[in-house]
């Protein structure tokens, strides 16, 4: 194959490819190959003595040649399995080789991204959706990539289209250290016009909200009385301390606030994911329930029998703090929402804004009521 590309395209190739290259991009547009090298940039403006794409894939065939010792290239058919995390560990760096968008993305899904992995990565395809994925690793939120990778995000956000993007960059670039607090600010601020972004921060910093709210006045009331459960980790005892503190009282507040106005169903589903993330460690199982009704009966069995016994931290909570039995009920009803609640409604409609809000109401009325239980 080497033989069909032009002599002069065939020599830099071949030059390129026998120093240190870390990564390869191939602009088809500008009939350009670029790499970086241990050197810098290099670029090759091919020649092409047949169409461009004809010429393009010849171009691809040399090199996975020398990369992978094979024609083939990267196999687009596994996408769906490279995407979910799969790609082997060991073959990460020759991806980078073959100028293949798809073999970049299967990189940058890798459990086995590297912080030196992603800079090269970031040089061969830089988007909005490979940073999403590359900042969910701790290796690279955490390495000298995070604050580049979450600047991108942050002047990017402003063109985001998907309500789950914008939840997810928000999400993504809320981990430690990544943006500074003036920008941590103006997020925040942005969700007053656009209530989208609080989505995210009530996913990424549930107990670190902005503009905290008082905390509920039975605070100090249910401290006092639950302090040795909390001490011995009682999971009913921790949420209701979490719930009724300051912090607990601004993701409620928050919730609220999104609640009465959502704008579409991606958000809709990913505020319940925050809710039930929020009370996951209460828990009753992980049954999904697919309406309101059913969460309602279920949790007032659970509290009263579960089957003829009472889960021994919840009956210590009941114990020490008898009247806090509404509020208790109230946690575990919002533990129990996620995505099923709504998905006999969306099966239905495809609406957004205010006739998707009417229809929701089956649901978000008694949610919001939950809420007021443990604000009241």
């Amino acid at each position: 194959m080497q033989q069909q590309l032009s002599n002069e395209d065939n020599l830099r190739l071949n030059v390129l490819l026998n120093q240190e290259v870390y990564a390869i991009r191939i602009d088809e547009g500008k009939m350009m190959v670029h790499g970086l090298t241990n050197k810098g940039e290099a670029k090759i403006k091919l020649n092409p003595n047949c169409r461009d794409d004809a010429y393009v894939r010849r171009v691809k065939e040399t090199i996975s040649s020398h990369v992978l010792g094979s024609p083939g290239g990267y196999p687009v058919y596994i996408k769906r399995w490279t995407r979910m995390g799969h790609a082997r560990d060991n073959s990460l760096e020759n991806l980078l080789k073959l100028g293949e968008p798809e073999a970049v993305v299967a990189v940058v899904h890798a459990k086995g991204l590297t912080d030196e992995l992603a800079r090269r990565a970031w040089w061969a395809m830089p988007s909005a959706e490979n940073a999403r994925r590359m900042l969910e690793k701790e290796s690279v939120a955490g390495g000298s990539m995070g604050p580049e990778l979450a600047a991108f995000l942050m002047e990017f956000l402003p063109f985001e289209e998907q309500a789950r993007d914008i939840i997810e960059s928000v999400r993504l670039v809320l981990q430690p250290g990544l943006i500074s607090d003036a920008e941590r600010h103006s997020l925040w601020e942005r969700g007053q016009r656009k209530s989208v972004y609080r989505v995210g921060f009530m996913l990424a910093v549930p107990d670190d909200l902005p503009e905290p709210e008082p905390a509920h006045p039975q605070w100090e009331n249910y401290r006092e009385k639950l302090a040795s459960l909390i001490a011995q980790d009682n999971i009913h005892a921790i949420q209701l301390d979490r719930i009724l503190s300051s912090a607990g009282q601004t993701f409620l507040n928050t919730v609220e606030a999104v609640m009465k106005k959502p704008s579409n169903q991606d958000m809709v589903v990913m505020l319940l994911e925050a809710i039930r993330h929020y009370f996951t460690a209460i828990r009753p199982d992980d049954a999904g329930r697919r309406d309101m009704q059913t969460i309602e009966q279920d949790v007032e069995q659970y509290c009263t029998c579960n089957n003829g016994v009472l889960p021994e931290t919840l009956h210590a909570v009941l114990e020490q703090a008898p009247d806090c039995d509404a509020q208790i009920k109230a946690m575990l009803k919002l533990a129990c929402v996620g995505v099923d609640v709504v998905n006999p409604i969306f099966a239905q409609t495809d609406a957004i804004g205010t006739v998707m809000r009417r229809k929701l109401e089956p649901v978000t009325q008694p949610l919001l009521a939950q809420c007021a239980v443990l604000r009241s």
